[in-house]
């Protein structure tokens, strides 16, 4: 490899307002070079791979290839460049064939049906519509769109994340032949065995910024992990143990969940939930814990295995009989919960309002008086009566939980719900969540923030491709942890190759 980069970007910034999606972030890539671009949820590796293809204009920074300036202003203007990317979501249009999406980019027939062979698709109809074809065959045609038109540096987010074994080893294959002929390949993956086997260097992001390059060579994960953590101290008091009731003899767990799956995304899922207990999951994007939430809250059916409630066998056609088993659902998007044009109470008394199969004032003094104690329990503020849409981000949560708590659900699942919320709200929550649990709830709590599980969770459940790889007592759920055992890596100090490649096949669709 020669020693000029074919893609030289540095102090690479974007701006959302006041909120700082990138602060200083470089990348450096060499031709024929298979390079990660690594970092934990948030450190903006996706933002950064979308202003290098033109998806996104930068705030700040300068962008080369091959020691030129290159001002990227669109998808069209990189891909002419040799900038071309692989999106984690399909970027085919649903409503149109195969041949139709194709001509809006551009793309060659030819060299595309060859590329569809090669990676393992053989019979594809053009003339399907893109709605109609499998998510995974849907990501193989996205890589084969990007590889028809020959790119300098193809970008490869998640892209084997959505895979069965076969096709994601095909796709493997293909990056290290694009290497071989001297093209380069900026590859972003959750899984370090794919890290291991494919890539010679990696970046590391941080909270938007670029915190180190890193030769990939045996025991180089750890190394990895420190710098995606950097020098945080976990000072959060973890909550003791003793503060989940002991399960008495013979008692059923609130929530069982026995061998679920759903389809590539969710593969073998076990585990309990007792009362009085909250249980932290913990994944990195992608990794099934949307589906997982999505079946116990009743919106997605699994194609394989059993929940029970309190020992009894239930299954779920719709949220509404998820209700009915007194599982509520409480989503980190409250534009998904709430009737933004309604008022405070009429939201919160939304779950009486469907049981009476009438919408109107709230009914009974008995389901007045539990709206009212709600709002004062989670200090609601309430000076925007006419509508929820008035009222901060946080407030909104709060509204979205106070539903719950004033239908007294016996089971909550959690889905993030403190995501772009202020400190403030987010300990009040806490601390909501936490006394629901001392009153026997069950409290099942996705976060993307790590820290959360030793403020608010009694275990954690860290799930990798799919599969619950971890279930870690509180105690010594630190970050460093959760994070080694998000990525699939074993407790402990650094594993060699072997039992990282173990943990892979263990995982959904690994190679």
């Amino acid at each position: 490899m020669t020693t000029q980069p074919v893609l030289d970007a540095t102090g690479v910034a974007k701006n959302y307002g006041a909120v700082a999606a990138l602060r200083n972030a470089s990348l450096s890539v060499l031709p024929g070079e298979v390079h990660a671009l690594m970092g934990a949820n948030g450190a903006g590796k996706s933002t950064l791979v979308k202003i290098l293809t033109g998806a996104v204009r930068p705030s700040a920074g300068d962008i080369l290839i091959r020691g030129k300036p290159l001002d990227v202003r669109s998808p069209a203007q990189a891909r002419r460049a040799g900038l071309v990317p692989v999106y984690q979501e399909p970027a085919l249009i649903p409503d149109l064939d195969i041949v139709s999406n194709l001509r809006l980019t551009r793309t060659p027939v030819e060299p595309f049906r060859n590329w569809v062979r090669e990676l393992g698709v053989p019979d594809l109809d053009l003339d399907d519509l893109a709605r109609d074809v499998p998510l995974a065959i849907l990501r193989v045609l996205d890589l084969a769109r990007a590889l028809a038109v020959q790119p300098d540096v193809l970008l490869l987010d998640e892209m084997t994340a959505a895979l069965p074994a076969n096709l994601a080893e095909r796709v493997l294959d293909v990056v290290r032949r694009q290497a071989a002929a001297g093209r380069s390949v900026i590859f972003i993956s959750h899984r370090f065995v794919e890290i291991s086997a494919l890539c010679d260097r990696a970046t590391v992001l941080r909270d938007g910024e670029t915190v180190g390059v890193v030769d990939i060579e045996p025991g180089v994960e750890e190394k990895i992990v420190e710098l995606m953590l950097g020098a945080r101290v976990d000072r959060s008091r973890p909550v003791s143990a003793s503060q989940v009731a002991a399960r008495q003899p013979g008692e059923k767990p609130r929530l069982s969940v026995r061998n679920l799956s759903i389809g590539t995304k969710l593969n073998d899922v076990s585990f309990d939930l007792s009362n009085g207990e909250v249980a932290g999951v913990v994944a990195l994007e992608g990794q099934g814990q949307d589906e997982l939430f999505g079946a116990l809250a009743g919106s997605i059916r699994p194609a394989g295995g059993t929940i029970e409630v309190d020992g009894r066998a239930v299954r779920f056609g719709h949220p509404a009989d998820a209700i009915q088993a007194g599982i509520a659902y409480v989503p980190g998007d409250r534009a998904e919960a709430l009737l933004m044009q309604r008022s405070v109470r009429e939201n919160i008394a939304l779950p009486f309002s469907a049981r009476l199969r009438n919408w109107g004032p709230i009914g009974s003094q008995r389901e007045r008086g539990a709206v009212s104690k709600a709002i004062e329990r989670l200090q609601i503020d309430t000076r925007a009566q006419g509508e929820v849409q008035r009222l901060s981000g946080g407030n909104q949560q709060k509204v979205t939980i106070a539903r719950w708590v004033a239908a007294d659900a016996r089971t909550i699942l959690c889905f993030d719900p403190t995501r772009g919320i202020d400190v403030g709200t987010k300990q009040e929550i806490y601390k909501l969540l936490r006394e629901l649990a001392g009153q026997g709830k069950s409290i099942l709590f996705y976060t993307s923030e790590l820290e959360e599980v030793r403020r608010v969770c009694d275990r954690a459940i860290v799930i990798f491709s799919g599969r619950v790889v971890d279930i870690l007592p509180v105690e010594i759920a630190d970050e460093a942890a959760l994070t080694r055992a998000s990525y699939g890596l074993p407790r402990g100090a650094a594993a060699d190759v072997g039992i990282l490649a173990d943990a892979a096949q263990k995982g959904a669709g690994a190679p």
